[in-house]
């Protein structure tokens, strides 16, 4: 039932680490951190609550979406002890190589508008410049080593942070 690439084991695999790694980072540390209570909007603007909750919510319809095509396609989940068997470069990818971290970024900044907090912007920040030295330094090699020519193509086409414009297929040429 959970041989070494079932789609069962990574569906588990990948709730497991949802609930291990994005949920405890955009969730519980923020809330044990910075407490959750919707104060006054930023300079009395309700349109940034309204934001908060839409950045909140499609941070997390993205997370979603990002963990579902590891365990579904990749046939793996985010974790790095359970990796995928293959690049996922389709979907949420081919707008950007780290859906699944911006996406988490979105949630916790989504929180520092809804709750008028910006302490979570600086915490925001904060786990930006963490995880991109943990993508510099250790993802991107690791990929770089598993998949090869392939990852560098896709790498040569989709940037980091920015999402493209429109989605990359491989007959587009690489952005400069």
């Amino acid at each position: 039932m959970f041989t070494r690439g079932s789609k069962s084991r990574a569906i588990l695999g990948s709730i497991l680490f949802f609930f291990v790694a994005p949920f405890v980072v955009a969730g519980v540390l923020p809330f044990l951190l910075f407490g959750w209570s919707i104060k006054q909007p930023f300079f009395g603007l309700f349109d940034t609550t309204i934001v908060g909750i839409a950045a909140i919510l499609i941070g997390l319809g993205c997370l979603l979406e990002c963990f579902s095509r590891f365990a579904l396609e990749g046939r793996g989940t985010p974790a790095p002890v359970a990796q995928t068997e293959i690049l996922v470069a389709s979907g949420l990818y081919r707008f950007v190589r780290n859906p699944m971290y911006v996406a988490v970024l979105t949630i916790v900044l989504g929180e520092g508008l809804l709750f008028s907090n910006g302490l979570l912007f600086a915490y925001g920040v904060s786990l930006w410049m963490v995880f991109h030295l943990f993508i510099r330094f250790y993802e991107e090699p690791q990929l770089e080593k598993r998949f090869g020519n392939s990852y560098d193509t896709y790498r040569k086409h989709v940037r980091r942070w920015w999402p493209r414009l429109s989605p990359w297929n491989e007959s587009r040429p690489p952005i400069g």
